[in-house]
């Protein structure tokens, strides 16, 4: 039975980052763009993701939501492509931690520019200060985060680094815009964000052409 992989997204969205992982992967997929308040609520696609949002990737008919664990996945389907080190090492541990690092990171950053921030006592994040401590240590004077070569830790944590100084969230530190860069110029994120942006240009001038019709 051949690989099915049917990917479900939005060009303004975190499934950005799916795109990505997907076109690093080389794997054949299946492209369904979703809209906000609409098909996104639609039955059909609340059976595969209850939230009712993207990414989400149907494997064979089995739905994978969350966007870490979809880009483990991928990782996993091709480990001829070393996008995780081997199971068991210590080195796929670290790149565990460095990808789930990505959520108290984007919590606090979401927190944080809604006036929100809870007390580091309760908080998943902790504080500021030893939040973005630990992301640029992590980073500081390295290509990669685990070993000699990029891994799916990598484009996760470059992605979000990318986004958040793009938006004016994070400061543009050298040591961070560097290791985010460097990634985001990878050929496969430049072909996921060429498309992901055509996408949205489609969307744009949408109105317009049924305005004149």
């Amino acid at each position: 039975m051949s690989t099915q992989l049917r990917f479900y997204t939005h060009p303004m969205s975190r499934a950005r980052i799916t795109r990505w992982m997907l076109e690093e992967t080389g794997l054949p997929y299946e492209e369904v763009v979703l809209e906000y308040g609409t098909t996104m609520k639609a039955p059909e696609f609340l059976a595969i993701n209850p939230m009712g949002k993207v990414p989400a990737l149907v494997h064979n008919g089995v739905a994978i939501t969350e966007n870490a664990a979809i880009c483990l996945h991928l990782a996993d389907m091709v480990p001829e492509l070393g996008l995780l080190p081997p199971p068991g090492t210590p080195e796929r541990g670290a790149c565990y931690r460095w990808m789930l690092f990505a959520s108290p990171l984007e919590f606090f950053i979401t927190a944080r520019r809604h006036g929100s921030i809870a007390p580091s006592m309760e908080s998943g994040y902790g504080n500021e200060a030893d939040l973005l401590r630990t992301l640029e240590g992590a980073i500081s004077g390295k290509q990669y985060l685990v070993g000699d070569r990029f891994t799916v830790a990598d484009l996760y944590l470059s992605a979000f680094i990318g986004y958040y100084i793009q938006i004016g969230e994070l400061e543009p530190k050298p040591v961070s815009q560097d290791y985010a860069t460097q990634h985001l110029q990878r050929p496969a994120s430049q072909r996921a964000t060429a498309h992901d942006n055509e996408l949205l240009a489609k969307a744009a001038a949408k109105p317009a052409v049924d305005e004149a019709h």
